[in-house]
């Protein structure tokens, strides 16, 4: 199917480590910030946008705050009567804003959409409301769990080791990986943390008491240091046709062929049961042979035959699991075998596919509705030689990958020059 080009002109990422509501500040002001700087940052005005499309998934119950379109018209006078409209698919609701977004420049509607992803979630509430189980089939699923989260994707580590088994070191090497990457982001939630030696001690080891105090478990086969970050923060990118892009590349004294555009993507939906899921992929060598297929339905849009052509990977990591789980449906090993890749150091900053180099949810941080928008921004940094200490050499193409709930939605991008 072609489809036609859609640029990314630039963007911006909030701090994650920042708390908004303990310094006062309410979702607008993240809002107003982000967008704010983002036209500041990519030479936009805002006049120049045509239609904004925002991505969250809590609003309504971290903040109060449901209806996000008609933020844009306090952000400037200029955005007054700017179309706009929110997008909601759990962990994914970024690559459904992304989406939405491609399909109005593509309908030739517009020629320049402005972007947002954003959270608010560092608040105090009764721990007896897990605010993220809305996720899931609410009711039919995960109703015994003290975090529904935790739980679902405990019971994905129990798949594993039922179908292929699976070595906790592998898990802990993925978070220490990620950590270890994001120390190098200044954007990062937990850039300035420090671990003992005993964190990334695995699970099946944790009952030694400095192990278990340094990385307490969290539900089941899930410790804390296993987990993505509850955060605050956003993110904003600027997408725009082919003409609209070399109007820009004009004013700004760029070439159109150094702008990254939108090679390929890839969108997937999944009944809301995991175990139905899993009873999907009964008689398929893949435990989840739709995660799998999204991986072939991005790669075939974009005209690649493999991996092998793409220089980095900014995948959802909001377990070690979950990063474990999609790169073991990549192609890239036989099922139940990404363990071999890990153990080769393939996915490392200096490896052969780098994988999370800003730190992921680990290591970044989760602000849910962001999350998707974010990827998107940091494969811009990456292919534009803009990431700073985290910059992958020669990075040419990067793939994004984004799932919601028990990977009930999913998405994927390939963005390049």
């Amino acid at each position: 199917m072609n489809t036609k080009p859609i640029y990314i002109l630039g963007g911006y990422q909030t701090d994650f480590s920042r708390n908004w509501s303990r310094d006062g500040n309410t979702v607008y002001d993240l809002f107003s910030s982000t967008v704010k700087s983002g036209l500041a940052s990519s030479g936009i005005d805002a006049s120049e946008v045509e239609v904004g499309h925002v991505a969250n998934f809590e609003g309504s119950l971290y903040t109060g705050q449901s209806h996000l379109g008609g933020f844009f018209g306090h952000v400037d006078p200029a955005m007054q009567t700017m179309p706009a409209s929110r997008h909601e698919a759990a962990c994914a609701s970024g690559s459904m804003a992304m989406l939405a977004a491609m399909a109005d420049l593509e309908s030739e509607r517009y020629g320049l959409a402005c972007v947002v992803g954003i959270e608010v979630m560092r608040q105090k509430f009764d721990d007896s409301l897990d605010r993220l189980q809305g996720a899931a089939w609410v009711g039919e699923e995960w109703q015994d769990a003290n975090f529904v989260w935790p739980r679902a994707f405990s019971d994905m580590i129990d798949a594993y080791q039922n179908r292929y088994g699976i070595n906790n070191n592998h898990l802990a090497a993925i978070s220490q990986k990620n950590f270890d990457n994001a120390k190098h982001n200044p954007n990062a939630q937990s850039r300035n943390w420090s671990f003992s030696d005993e964190a990334f001690k695995p699970s099946n080891q944790a009952t030694d008491q400095d192990a278990a105090q340094a990385n307490p478990v969290i539900e089941g086969n899930i410790r804390r240091l296993d987990c993505g970050q509850v955060t605050d923060g956003a993110a904003t990118v600027f997408l725009a046709t082919q003409e609209r892009a070399q109007e820009y590349a004009l004013k700004h004294g760029k070439n159109l062929a150094d702008i990254p555009q939108i090679k390929g993507w890839g969108h997937i939906n999944a009944p809301m049961l995991f175990s139905e899921k899993l009873r999907s992929g009964a008689n398929s060598p893949f435990l989840l042979p739709h995660v799998n297929t999204l991986f072939c339905q991005t790669l075939r849009r974009a005209g690649l035959a493999s991996l092998d052509d793409i220089h980095g990977l900014e995948l959802h990591d909001c377990f070690n699991i979950t990063e474990y789980m999609i790169l073991d449906h990549a192609g890239l090993n036989r099922p139940g075998e990404i363990w071999q890749s890990i153990e080769q150091e393939y996915f490392v900053k200096d490896g052969k596919l780098p994988v999370n180099v800003s730190g992921g949810l680990i290591g970044l941080g989760h602000p849910v509705g962001a999350t998707g928008v974010r990827m998107a921004l940091d494969c811009y940094k990456q292919t534009t030689n803009q990431a700073g200490d985290m910059q992958i050499d020669e990075c040419q193409t990067m793939m994004t990958f984004n799932l919601g709930g028990s990977t009930t939605t999913c998405a994927s991008l390939i963005i390049g020059t």
